[in-house]
């Protein structure tokens, strides 16, 4: 991997990224408080949490915003690291031809039946380029979560990340479908001598930085050469092997800075409160 030379960069990313979310995500809880279409009132409606009191119910809806509204500030963040890098696009476009849409569909299946010995492997990518292509091919446009070119190499990749990769069985499919579809629809564009490189990844690994990853559901459709879990998808984005701890680091450093934490827990008695000094008036 190369040295960093913009570590610099990277953590002004992280900074910028991190402000304004804590910003936006303060602004927009604490202002829509009584507004019964609001981002948090929209997440409260739960009767079984309600039962719980009033304070449980916003604290709990809160979290929930903070957790969807988190990931998809990480993924615009490793986005933008990533260009410091590589070519960034968010689709790709081409032919696809008809067998190579069977294959795809004849391994899903083989994956997902527990009596097939077949089990995923990266070989099995290059059976969608020994497909017969006479058959006319339809074009098809596939949204990417990161189809990455690495100018230096020549090397292509695309990513599908996830932000805590717990996926259920048809999500999981449904990923693999996706990357095998997007390969196919390069290596037809490029030419089947293009180094195409096709990866799952995770933000952070859920079992614990450094623990065996075990998620089964994406284990069965991904072999372990097409992981990219927490600390190595840090590295890979920041193209070294000192990403994950400067992204961590940097990002511990500007919430303290923030105070986050502390405003998380005024927001969460903000409801509470606001309906007290309403009785009171």
């Amino acid at each position: 991997m190369r040295e960093v030379d913009t570590e610099q960069s990277i953590r002004q990313i992280i900074k910028g990224s991190i402000k304004a979310y804590t910003e936006g995500f303060e602004s927009r809880h604490v202002g829509e408080v009584d507004d019964p279409d609001g981002t948090i009132n929209m997440k409260i409606h739960n009767i079984f949490i309600a039962a719980l009191g009033e304070e449980i119910q916003y604290y709990t809806a809160l979290v929930r915003s903070l957790d969807s509204s988190l990931g998809n500030m990480l993924e615009g963040m490793a986005i933008n690291i990533a260009e410091l890098f590589y070519e960034v696009h968010r689709n790709v476009e081409g032919p696809l031809y008809p067998e190579q849409t069977r294959v795809i569909a004849e391994l899903l299946e083989a994956y997902k039946n527990s009596n097939n010995p077949l089990r995923p492997d990266v070989l099995h990518y290059k059976k969608l380029l020994e497909s017969d292509k006479s058959t006319g091919a339809s074009v098809k446009t596939h949204v990417s979560d990161y189809y990455l070119i690495d100018k230096e190499t020549k090397r292509h990749y695309l990513i599908e990340l996830k932000i805590g990769g717990d996926l259920d069985n048809k999500k999981a499919r449904s990923e693999k479908e996706a990357i095998f579809e997007q390969y196919a629809i390069l290596a037809n564009t490029l030419g089947e001598n293009a180094d195409i490189r096709c990866y799952f990844a995770t933000a952070y690994n859920r079992f614990g930085e450094g623990k065996e990853w075990k998620q089964t559901r994406v284990l069965q459709f991904f072999s372990p050469r097409e992981l990219l879990i927490g600390r190595d998808f840090w590295n890979f984005v920041c193209c070294s092997d000192k990403g994950y701890g400067i992204v961590l680091d940097e990002y511990r450093r500007t919430l303290f800075s923030l105070e986050f934490r502390k405003d998380l827990h005024e927001m969460a008695l903000y409801k509470s409160l606001n309906e007290q000094l309403k009785m009171v008036a």
